[in-house]
């Protein structure tokens, strides 16, 4: 956590209101996002006891395990969530677009899966786990769409380990991007006290409001998990009258008890949605979608191939090392670039002495310095005045999120006076472009974190891997223990 969150975390306490700590959106937002509340059944690993799913508010389907222990009822409900599922995804790849040097072509837009909470994600990774490898002939077969749900669910987990990406988002992770609330950060796992600080009832303080939704029997649990009481009272009673009674009777009833733990929940999604909507998107989130969209593009014909595989159950040590390698890397880049994006954000670098922010109080836009190559050259100097503590030390090379385009070096700090030589972006005339050097009077922020700085090791081939990490990858093939593997 950093400072500037835990002061957004007192400020809350005072205030009785959740904080913002962001001024635009991080993530993108669809125009029809799946949202999808998984619940399974408590003491059974993963075992899918109701899930309510839609991209309408006034319409969500409701679907439900009678008997989660049953198996083949636990492969009847992944038929039906297939039969949502993968329309929704296919139905986002209608449109193309051409992109980058190659002229390769991309989908213009790509599903997004919207869940409570961390755990809503862990059960789409579990769930694509259980199904991708399921035999769709001999023992325990199940339908076709089922291994390609599986498939889905998989490449949509994996997708959300990528810092920024947006197919499949847990909406406390999203709200807690952009306020602090004053409570615990366990406790803004609980989407109904988290909402409550950040958007409380009329009359209501943030504290009031969080007290009245730890209530289970108004604001049930998000899930996976359900509420222990409404577990040994209500639950068990309709799962033995299933078992004893009239059956059809018993799966009527228990729908509309597990429609009375999920609707709460459903309205709290989109009451979330609408609040993170109403926030101005930054200016790298589409980038982030595109490559969102890139990879569902990707996917999608891999999957289309004839004899495609699908994802092994865990990296090989080559793929484990890229990945890795990757995911550092994407983290550094989608921090600077939130930065960039958002004054309140970049706030936080400010506070670490990264970056500055304050007020051009003289300028030389005239001057030149002999280059290495014996040429004249021009290189601005501009001095700015901040009151904040610059930790930047000589030859550091800043940039403006106003003037992206423009390096410059930091020459001296000299208490609150930060003297600065303008390396770039001024034309190629003989002198520097009008507006191309900051004025004295303009507010201007510097910060030395920037994405395109971010350097990673070259790996070696897979070809040239060391025996100590395995050797050469053998590709993968899946196995009969694959196809056995347990659920969960």
């Amino acid at each position: 956590m950093s400072a500037i969150t835990s002061y957004a975390r007192a400020l809350a306490v005072d205030a009785g209101r959740a904080f913002p700590i962001a001024a635009r959106r991080h993530l993108h937002l669809a125009d029809r996002p799946l949202v999808f509340l998984p619940l399974t059944l408590a003491g059974e690993a993963n075992a899918p006891l109701a899930a309510m799913l839609g991209t309408d508010p006034a319409n969500p389907r409701i679907l439900v395990v009678p008997q989660p222990r049953n198996r083949d009822l636990r492969f009847a409900f992944a038929a039906e969530l297939a039969d949502i599922v993968v329309p929704y995804i296919e139905g986002r790849a209608r449109q193309v677009e051409t992109y980058g040097r190659q002229g390769r072509l991309r989908h213009l837009d790509a599903p997004q899966v919207l869940v409570p909470n961390p755990a809503g994600l862990a059960f789409v990774r579990l769930f694509g786990r259980s199904t991708r490898f399921r035999r769709t002939t001999g023992e325990y077969a199940v339908p076709m769409r089922v291994p390609l749900l599986g498939r889905w669910l998989t490449h949509l987990a994996e997708r959300a380990e990528h810092p920024g990406s947006s197919t499949l988002v847990a909406m406390t992770s999203a709200l807690g991007l952009h306020w602090a609330t004053g409570q615990s950060a366990l406790e803004d796992a609980n989407l109904a006290t988290q909402l409550a600080w950040i958007d409380p009832p009329a009359g209501l303080t943030g504290p009031e409001a969080a007290a009245r939704a730890e209530d289970p029997i108004a604001f049930p649990p998000a899930g996976p998990t359900t509420d222990p009481t409404f577990d040994s009272e209500v639950l068990e009673r309709l799962i033995r009258a299933y078992h004893e009674g009239d059956q059809d009777r018993a799966v009527e009833r228990l729908t509309a008890a597990l429609r009375t733990q999920l609707e709460p929940t459903w309205n709290l999604m989109w009451q979330a949605i609408d609040l993170l909507r109403a926030l101005p998107a930054g200016d790298t989130v589409e980038d982030r979608w595109a490559t969102d969209r890139t990879e569902f593009t990707n996917f999608r014909e891999y999957l289309n191939q004839p004899g495609s595989l699908p994802q092994a159950r865990r990296d090989g040590a080559v793929a484990a090392a890229r990945r890795l390698q990757r995911l550092e890397k994407e983290q550094s880049a989608y921090d600077a670039t939130r930065a960039l994006d958002d004054p309140l954000v970049m706030a936080a670098h400010r506070v670490t002495g990264e970056a500055f922010a304050g007020t051009v109080v003289q300028t030389e836009p005239a001057r030149k310095i002999v280059s290495d190559k014996g040429r004249r050259v021009n290189r601005p100097l501009i001095v700015v005045h901040t009151t904040d503590p610059v930790l930047l030390v000589p030859n550091t090379t800043v940039r403006a999120p106003s003037r992206l385009k423009q390096d410059a070096t930091v020459l001296a700090v000299d208490g609150d006076r930060i003297t600065l030589q303008i390396e770039n972006g001024m034309g190629r005339g003989a002198t520097p472009a009008p507006g191309s050097v900051p004025e004295v009077g303009e507010e201007i922020t510097y910060t030395s974190v920037f994405p395109d700085d971010i350097r990673s090791p070259d790996l070696p081939s897979a070809d040239d891997t060391p025996w100590t990490h395995g050797g050469p990858p053998r590709p993968y093939q899946p196995t009969d223990d694959d196809a056995r593997e347990v659920w969960e």
